[in-house]
């Protein structure tokens, strides 16, 4: 076996270990996401064997519960007991030896054992929410290459990528029947948005009944907007100490004579629809919730301008990423 490989596996080891006890630095250490690939290139491990790769694999069985005497690197008659254990537990040949799909098994059920750990945040998190939480489960999902931005604790749209992608693995699902205590969390979010919202309505009622009454120049639009690039997200966030999407939009328009509404319901109710956008129109998305709930402003060529909650102010191609595409609902115009 390489030398390189094994050093690489042990490596990757020692990293996870501090995934599990250390969640919340993990990221510290890791430079990108990482994945176990296969290591027995030239030979399988079995009984007999020894050294560090032994012990490796004794933590993940340890781990898992398959394995219940002392990890000293010794592939003796506990360990063969073991791996023969979890072989018959996935419905992989048995034989009692680490081969390569044993062992590439054997990653899988570590990344399930671990995201089923953080299954209590998972379901407890909300598309905007800025918490522990939300850093707890960016690690885990960044050490396993589902998440690939900034673990910063916002959920945004490349945390809720990463969660679909591991439900649509079937590492986790949503459908199951909850707790009492889940769907207190749940109404606590729907109350804790829902006054949120009230209090964004409430300060934007002035704006919400006032027309356009003038044409503006898109281009002017366009250069304001992008004079804002880099400015942070805030929730609620009207002014350049920091946007929420709809009040980035708003702001912009405002600088420029023009008063919209405030919220992106709003907005998208008081614009005209368009078949497709043209330089200057406005692009909605359904994100968090059914309906239009996050917005930009068009440049061409598929790119647009908004506020992301995780990255702030930004442009972003309705085409390069999967996530706006699938969410796109259409694009509106202030006339």
């Amino acid at each position: 076996m390489q030398t390189k490989t094994v050093e690489k596996v042990i490596k990757r080891s020692l990293l996870y270990s501090m995934a599990i006890t250390q969640p919340f630095t993990v990221n510290q250490v890791l430079s990108a996401p990482l994945q176990d690939a296969s290591v027995f290139e030239q030979n399988d491990l079995q009984y007999g064997d020894h050294g560090e790769l032994v012990r490796h694999v004794q933590l993940k069985l340890k781990k898992l519960g398959y394995y219940e005497d002392d990890v000293d690197g010794v592939y003796g008659l506990y360990t063969e007991q073991a791996v023969r254990s979890f072989q018959s537990s996935e419905t992989i040949s048995i034989n009692g030896m680490i081969n390569e799909n044993t062992f590439n098994t054997l990653i899988e059920s570590e990344k399930r054992e671990a995201i089923q750990q953080i299954e209590k945040e998972l379901k407890s998190i909300h598309f905007g929410d800025r918490n522990e939480n939300v850093t707890k489960v960016q690690e885990v999902l960044f050490f396993y290459g589902y998440y690939r931005g900034n673990i910063d604790g916002i959920y945004g749209p490349l945390t809720e990528e990463a969660i679909d992608e591991i439900v649509k693995e079937e590492l986790i699902s949503f459908n199951d029947d909850v707790t009492e205590g889940q769907l207190a969390v749940v109404k606590q979010q729907e109350e804790k948005n829902t006054n949120k919202q009230n209090l964004q309505e409430e300060a934007s009622d002035d704006a919400v009944s006032i027309p356009v009454g003038e044409s503006y120049n898109s281009s002017s639009i366009i250069n304001k907007a992008k004079s804002f690039i880099g400015t942070p997200y805030v929730w609620g966030g009207t002014s350049p100490g920091g946007f929420d999407c709809s009040g980035f939009i708003q702001y912009v328009y405002q600088e420029n004579n023009v008063v919209i509404p405030r919220t992106v319901s709003e907005i998208w109710n008081f614009s005209q629809v368009v078949s497709s956008p043209s330089i200057g129109d406005l692009v909605f998305f359904e994100t968090y919730q059914p309906g239009p709930s996050h917005m930009g402003i068009y440049l061409g060529n598929g790119n647009f301008i908004h506020a992301g909650s995780s990255r702030g102010v930004e442009i972003s191609n309705l085409n390069d990423n999967s996530y706006w595409k699938t969410r796109y609902l259409g694009a509106k115009r202030i006339n």
